[in-house]
């Protein structure tokens, strides 16, 4: 069975994003393992002189460098995914690097009716950049709209037709997965690429 991280992309104790991931913990049970994991208790990025880093992105970097692969939820703030999730991002990308060649699905819950659209097209453009560097699975947006009412007491998806996307998204996903696996002759060089790469000199 695979093993998957579910990257919670909001720090908000009522967050919809976490109830999503929460309720694709449940769902997919008897097909993949997905552990959530919270960014709530990083420190804002500041590029350690030292690059020594926090014990909490060691441990982050660790799980998601052993996972098959990961499932970001994001909402969206003013047209973009939100600073904690970028934070996460920008420590992920300084002397560790497990997001390389790391198979990645998105999805996004918001209260308005565009369901994160846009925070996923720019979280998609931040994971396709040279330090992050992950394989994210194509046309498989999950927009989840309506959020506070997309639920109900026990945490289940209420819209049979998004259960359904989200069911075969999910499949796609696990296929994406093995796919991607086979594509592995250049792993350790795009890992050292992304921990030499240097935007002053390109």
């Amino acid at each position: 069975m695979k093993h998957f991280i579910g990257i919670v992309g909001a720090n908000s104790d009522e967050s919809t994003n976490r109830k999503l991931l929460e309720y694709m913990e449940k769902h997919f049970a008897d097909q993949a393992e997905i552990q959530l994991m919270e960014i709530r208790d990083l420190p804002v990025f500041n590029k350690p002189a030292d690059k020594v880093l926090p014990a909490a992105v060691q441990e982050m970097a660790a799980k998601i460098e052993k996972s098959d692969g990961v499932i970001i939820s994001t909402p969206e703030y003013d047209h973009s995914a939100p600073a904690a999730l970028m934070n996460v991002l920008n420590w992920l990308s300084y002397g560790v690097y497990p997001f390389v060649d790391k198979p990645v699905m998105i999805t996004g819950a918001s209260y308005g009716t565009l369901g994160s659209s846009r925070a996923q097209a720019h979280l998609r453009q931040m994971l396709d950049a040279p330090e992050l560097k992950a394989r994210i699975m194509p046309s498989s947006e999950f927009l989840l709209g309506h959020s506070l009412q997309a639920f109900d007491e026990a945490g289940e998806l209420q819209d049979t037709a998004q259960v359904q996307r989200l069911e075969g998204l999910f499949a796609d996903f696990l296929q994406f997965v093995e796919i991607t696996g086979q594509l592995n002759n250049t792993v350790a060089a795009d890992k050292e690429a992304a921990a030499h790469f240097n935007w002053k000199v390109g």
